[in-house]
């Protein structure tokens, strides 16, 4: 039998990934509202109305109504779009990094929980333990499969990441009497252990850490936030454990973190 073209492939994962971006799109809507993912179908959030099939075309059917619904023409934010093209493209890169193989479905499950996680996070500033505690199992339990990491890697990963924000909690409680990280930071983090490994999890930490810091500091400058502002640290978590996975491998040296 013929081997397929890589590019037939690729463009096979981009269709696919960008019809699970839909999906993603109603998990980031609805998960934090505690609202069911499965029912009901649909509907623009302005008049209610039910979207039909041929207006729920991944990116397609948003560029052809021109970003509005066929009912009332309210207008419909552009991120639906982008985040379904954004689960394409994860999912492209993905098998054009690992090709078809056991870690390259815990890479592509894990980037599209990342991406929801992030834009909760962002939205609402929660990571909801509906999401964070099956990451943990899924990443130890992909380990043992044949994923990124084995599974004695995974399983440190998970508890360091899980303990070195306690400890950030526990100590910032002490010093300033208020909590310096949120407890579902404690749960991605360890559920980002469990997936990319003890250095893996160290890395992530440390480039959320300064992305989060160059945020702050920005919006300082900017005269838009001060020390105290609360940012979404899941969100910065999120977009580092992207970099860590599709960056060029020779990016993970830096920071030096083993």
């Amino acid at each position: 039998m013929p081997e397929l073209p890589q590019e037939l492939i690729a463009t096979w994962f981009l269709v696919f990934g960008a019809i699970v971006g839909s999906f993603l799109n109603v998990v980031i809507y609805r998960v934090p509202l505690r609202r069911s993912i499965v029912s009901p179908g649909s509907a623009c959030p302005g008049c209610g109305a039910s979207i039909r099939w041929y207006d729920n075309i991944p990116i397609l059917s948003w560029l052809a109504l021109k970003g509005r619904c066929r009912a009332c023409k309210t207008s419909i934010s552009i991120r639906y779009p982008l985040v379904e093209l954004g689960a394409g493209l994860l999912a492209v890169g993905t098998f054009l990094g690992w090709g078809l193989t056991v870690a390259a479905f815990e890479v592509l499950v894990f980037s599209w929980v990342c991406l929801v996680l992030a834009l909760i996070d962002y939205d609402h500033q929660i990571l909801p333990d509906v999401i964070t505690y099956p990451l943990i199992l899924f990443g130890i339990g992909m380990s043992c499969a044949g994923g990124m990491t084995w599974w004695l890697d995974s399983v440190v990963g998970a508890v360091f990441g899980a303990l070195l924000p306690i400890a950030v909690i526990v100590l910032y409680k002490l010093i300033r009497g208020e909590e310096g990280m949120g407890w579902g930071d404690v749960k991605f983090l360890a559920g980002i252990g469990a997936v990319v490994g003890l250095a893996g999890c160290l890395w992530v930490l440390i480039v959320g850490a300064l992305l989060g810091a160059l945020v702050g500091l920005a919006l300082m400058v900017m005269g838009r936030g001060t020390a105290k502002t609360a940012l979404p640290f899941g969100t910065f978590l999120a977009l580092a454990a992207l970099l860590y996975l599709f960056l060029p491998p020779a990016w993970r040296l830096w920071p030096p973190v083993m």
